[in-house]
């Protein structure tokens, strides 16, 4: 966007999102929630339960100097979940057991009056200097680990829970390190104009107003009618400049389509 701004990464991890058994409704919430909050999600990725894909991509985020990075998945008792083990092997750590996080995972079975066995004691083994994250509604703790300038948070992969921690848990890590940017965002919908119609004026709009992205997306009505929405967004230093970016750049448009004979809403 042309200015520079916090940059974060999301990496879910398991082979059932690659095989198309699980829908990736993770990635979608937290880059809401990210872009919200004023951060830049420039990368979206999905990897399986390999210990070398985790570590070679948790890598490759610190050595790109990405400021945020939060996972999903991998966390749990099971052979597969390797997020924990792939972190450590990513910057040469020792897997030891947190005591802090071996007392969550141990408050949480001894509330229910099972046993702490070595399956669940590999949930609270976490590379040397990570700090666990406190899981409310499951058993897995989650993992904060600064590397250089990054900020690595593992969150499970079962979205209650981690939906549940980024709010109560993790909004208080991202503090340290919050974003100076604010997002707004605004919506149109053109009727009557074909997408290539418009595409030149779209361009021409972000050309001027250089903090500003628009993005255009086809469909058609019941009555088989051409509707493109326009979505239109920025970030700003304050709320007002944000906010004064976008509607200047949808008042233009608004100008620029109508004049093509466009019904614009």
């Amino acid at each position: 966007m042309y200015m520079k701004m916090y940059s974060a990464w999301i990496i879910t991890i398991g082979n059932e999102l690659l095989i198309g058994k699980i829908i990736n409704t993770n990635a979608s919430w937290l880059a809401r929630r990210l872009t919200l909050l004023g951060y830049n999600v420039n990368r979206i990725v999905v990897i399986p339960d390999n210990l070398n894909d985790i570590a070679e991509t948790f890598r490759e985020a610190v050595n790109k100097n990405i400021d945020i990075v939060i996972s999903t998945g991998g966390l749990g008792p099971t052979f597969d979940d390797k997020t924990s083990e792939g972190l450590a092997l990513a910057f040469n750590k020792k897997l030891v057991i947190n005591e802090d996080a071996l007392k969550m995972v141990r408050e949480k079975y001894v509330r229910k009056g099972w046993k702490l066995t070595e399956s669940r004691i590999k949930m609270a083994k976490l590379p040397e200097n990570a700090i666990p994250i406190k899981n409310h509604t499951g058993t897995a703790p989650g993992i904060f680990l600064k590397v250089n300038d990054t900020y690595i948070i593992s969150l499970p992969g079962v979205p209650v829970e981690m939906k549940v921690m980024f709010d109560f848990e993790v909004i208080n890590i991202l503090k340290k390190r919050a974003s100076k940017y604010y997002y707004s965002e605004a919506e149109l919908t053109c009727k009557g104009l074909p997408e290539s119609g418009i595409a030149p004026i779209v361009k021409d709009v972000m050309d001027r107003f250089r903090n500003v992205y628009i993005k255009s997306h086809p469909r058609c009505s019941e009555l088989g009618q051409l509707i493109i929405t326009i979505h239109v967004t920025s970030f700003g230093k304050s709320r007002s400049e944000a906010d004064k970016n976008v509607s200047k750049a949808v008042a233009e448009l608004k100008e620029l389509l109508g004049k093509l004979g466009g019904k614009i809403s």
